[in-house]
Parts: structure tokens; sequence; C-alpha cells
């Protein structure tokens, strides 16, 4: 399970360490691909391969669903790491995603996201917001029955 989240910087080709406590999750290998809120989105092979499986079957003939087929897998490439534990993210990720020289490597369970500095400052102001996480933790039957 991938959990928390950590600052890394990204070097000049484009490489990005991923924390020592992911990268056994990894051995399988993994896909990086472009999330839905301009992030990215890694994720060990089989779970790739489950949101394929799950993307492969949606209707040809429905317009959003040939959108969310592209979103997905026409950003989607095979990243292994290297003997120092990092991943080469392509430039047009880089660019979709607006990373630059550092990244949040952010843990949400079955993969991770990485997100640009400045995006993850907007995303923890949503996530603290005090307003929102009563309609957050209603979706929740949190009784414990």
């Amino acid at each position: 399970m991938f959990l928390g989240h950590f600052e890394h910087n990204i070097d000049e080709k484009g490489r990005l360490t991923i924390p020592a406590r992911y990268r056994d999750q990894l051995n399988e290998g993994a896909y990086i691909t472009l999330g839905f809120d301009n992030n990215l989105w890694v994720l060990p092979s089989p779970d790739f391969q489950m949101i394929y499986t799950l993307v492969d079957q949606i209707n040809m003939a429905d317009p959003n669903g040939r959108i969310l087929k592209r979103l997905i897998l026409s950003h989607a490439q095979q990243v292994d790491s290297d003997r120092m534990g990092r991943i080469l993210i392509p430039q047009f990720l880089r660019e979709s995603a607006q990373l630059d020289s550092s990244a949040y490597v952010v843990g949400v369970g079955r993969y991770f996201e990485i997100w640009s500095k400045d995006l993850w400052q907007q995303q923890l102001q949503k996530l603290h917001d005090p307003s929102l996480t009563n309609e957050r933790v209603a979706m929740f039957n949190l009784s414990g029955s």
C-alpha cells in the first residue's frame, strides 16, 4: 500500500527518485499516466492491467468513453526504476503535470501520484478546508456497523 507524501527532486534528465518504501511494490514493473487532476499516476503493473481491462470494456460508441480511453491509455508509459530507485518521467508527462525540478510523491493506496509543488499546495488547501470536511466524511459509514 502506498501511503504518505514526500518531496523529491527531478533531475535534468527527468528522473525522479521513488521513495524507498514504495520501491518493493514496483518489483513487477509499473506504468505512469496522466491523472485526473493535472497530476500523474504511477501504478504497479498488475493494477494498471486491471485498469486497462476496465477501460477496454468501455463502449467505443460512447463519446465520453472514447475520451476516457484516450486520456488514460494515450498518456501511459511503462517505467522501470534504475538501480538508484529512479524512474524517468517522459517530457510530455512532465509538461502536462507542470513538473519542474521538484515534485511531491503522494501515496493513495494501490498507486501513487506525482504532483508539481504548486498544484500539491492547492490540493492541500482543498484537503484541509473544514467547510468541506463534513460533506466528504458523510460519504462513509464510519459507525462500524
